[in-house]
């Protein structure tokens, strides 16, 4: 299988070369376009119900979308809903963590499963349910804006902030909690962020898409607005 992305990195876009046979697990909706020799098959979570109730619980979808060139070698594109990179990734017998809406794509050999953020993290609100990626192949995650890498050396710690958090690796620690306390949170305009700690490496978003939306709500009319007279 040989991949390339391109159009990096405000609108990346996937091409996936297969050879006969081989597949590709994608999230659904991500598929562009295809050759005539591959075929799509819909799948439910590969580890039965009790994953797909904790994948819904993550935000994700239940289902996978496989493509597999069938009787010759094909093409298939994929690219993510929102405008921004990809980032592959090689996972080697490890396991990756992406928050929800960060999976784009996957080798089969991959087992794509979700994992409760732990009791500290639904304290303080968070609710973190990340998808754990866990086998050997490559993965290829998305972002909302460019994708930047923070290396952390053992004991050294990292905060981002929650809406801007996208992978890491499992060697690294996590937790997530209020940025002070509820008045600094409100004049601050934070809210949640997660501490990571090394050793490993972590992956965040440029861009904040609860952020952006605010700002295009809040430029858009209001029904007074639209309600408004003009005199001559």
């Amino acid at each position: 299988m040989e991949t390339e992305i391109t159009h990096r990195p405000s609108y990346a876009h996937l091409v996936v070369s297969l050879e006969v046979e081989e597949t590709i697990l994608a999230e659904p909706g991500a598929m562009v376009s295809h050759t005539p020799s591959v075929s799509i098959e819909t799948s439910s979570s590969r580890d039965g119900l009790l994953s797909s109730a904790k994948s819904m619980l993550g935000g994700e979808s239940l289902f996978t979308n496989e493509f597999t060139a069938e009787r010759e070698p094909g093409t298939i594109t994929l690219a993510p809903p929102k405008p921004g990179d990809i980032r592959e990734y090689t996972l080697d017998d490890g396991t990756l963590y992406a928050v929800d809406g960060a999976f784009l794509a996957a080798e089969p050999p991959i087992d794509i499963d979700s994992e409760f953020g732990g009791l500290k993290s639904m304290l303080a609100g968070a609710s973190i349910t990340p998808l754990a990626l866990t086998g050997s192949g490559r993965v290829f995650l998305e972002a909302f804006g460019g994708i930047e890498t923070v290396s952390l050396d053992h004991g050294e710690s990292y905060i981002i902030d929650n809406e801007n958090v996208v992978a890491w690796e499992g060697s690294v620690d996590f937790d997530a909690r209020r940025v002070g306390d509820l008045k600094s949170t409100l004049l601050s305009g934070e809210g949640l962020v997660m501490e990571f700690t090394g050793p490993g490496n972590v992956w965040y978003q440029t861009r904040g898409l609860d952020s952006f939306v605010d700002t295009i709500a809040s430029a858009l009319p209001t029904s007074d607005d639209n309600d408004a007279t003009i005199e001559f």
